[in-house]
C-alpha cells in the first residue's frame, strides 16, 4: 500500500492508502501535469505539456505532445512501468492522449497493460 495522491484523509481521519494500480496512475499524472520548474529541487521534472495548451491545433501538436509525454514517462517512471504505446489525437479543439502501460516489479512487468486517457480542450 501507498499514501494516496494528493495527500488525503480517510474516513478515519488517517492518511488515505491506495493500492499499487492507483498509485501507478498517480505517478503517471504527476508526470504529465507537473510543470518544469515547478518542482525546485526538480526543475527539469514532468513532461512540460502545459506549455502547449495554446499551442496550434494539427499534426505538428500531436507528434510533439507524443515526443514529451513518451519521453518524460520513460525518464521519470522507465523502472517502475513500461509505456507500451502513447497515442496523441486533435480533433477540432480537442487533444486527447491515450498511454498504455505496464507495470514492472524488479524489471519485469507484472499483470495486464493499464490505460490513462487525457483530454484537454479550448474550454478547459
Amino acid at each position: 500500500m501507498h499514501l494516496g495522491f494528493p495527500l488525503r484523509l480517510d474516513r478515519h481521519g488517517r492518511l488515505s492508502a491506495v493500492d499499487d494500480d492507483e498509485y501507478l496512475r498517480g505517478l503517471v499524472e504527476t508526470v504529465l501535469f507537473t510543470r518544469y520548474g515547478e518542482r525546485v529541487n526538480r526543475p527539469d521534472f514532468g513532461a512540460g505539456v502545459d506549455r502547449l495548451v495554446f499551442a496550434p491545433g494539427g499534426d505538428e501538436l500531436a507528434r510533439t505532445t507524443h515526443a514529451l509525454v513518451q519521453a518524460a514517462l520513460q525518464r521519470w517512471l522507465g523502472d517502475l512501468i513500461r509505456v507500451e504505446q502513447v497515442t496523441v489525437e486533435t480533433v477540432d479543439a480537442v487533444l486527447t492522449v491515450l498511454i498504455v502501460y505496464t507495470p514492472l516489479r524488479h524489471g519485469t512487468a507484472v499483470g495486464e497493460p493499464r490505460i490513462v486517457r487525457v483530454t484537454r480542450s479550448e474550454a478547459g
